[in-house]
């Protein structure tokens, strides 16, 4: 089963996220961003296939300008991992997804060998 992207764009949504959830990945799109449209899909496989207990969640800069700002995301897309309510990942403008994943999959594999 495929796993999409949630959208939120209210700070108070995105706090409560963050504080339920051991894994959150935020993607900060626009709406003229073409690389933003392309990658999207590719990272909802990516999460869908090898890392199903993390929160997926879209930020439309657009729409969301205080989560953007406080969140200090200048360029997109922007991707942000948070592990246990703490900023662990930050990857903006050219991603390499094997890299990505590398990076995630590292944190992710040890936090649930130590359960």
């Amino acid at each position: 089963m495929r796993k999409f992207m949630k959208i939120v764009s209210k700070i108070d949504e995105l706090n409560d996220i963050i504080q339920k959830n051991d894994f959150v990945f935020l993607y900060f799109s626009g709406e003229n961003c073409a690389v933003c449209k392309a990658l999207k899909p590719k990272i909802e496989a990516l999460f869908t296939l090898e890392f199903p207990f993390i929160q997926l969640i879209e930020i439309p800069t657009d729409k969301a300008l205080e989560i953007t700002a406080q969140l200090g995301v200048f360029s997109l897309p922007t991707m942000l991992l948070f592990v246990e309510q703490k900023e662990f990942l930050r990857k903006g403008r050219n991603v390499s997804l094997a890299l990505l994943r590398d990076e995630v999959k590292r944190v992710y594999t040890l936090f649930f060998q130590k359960e």
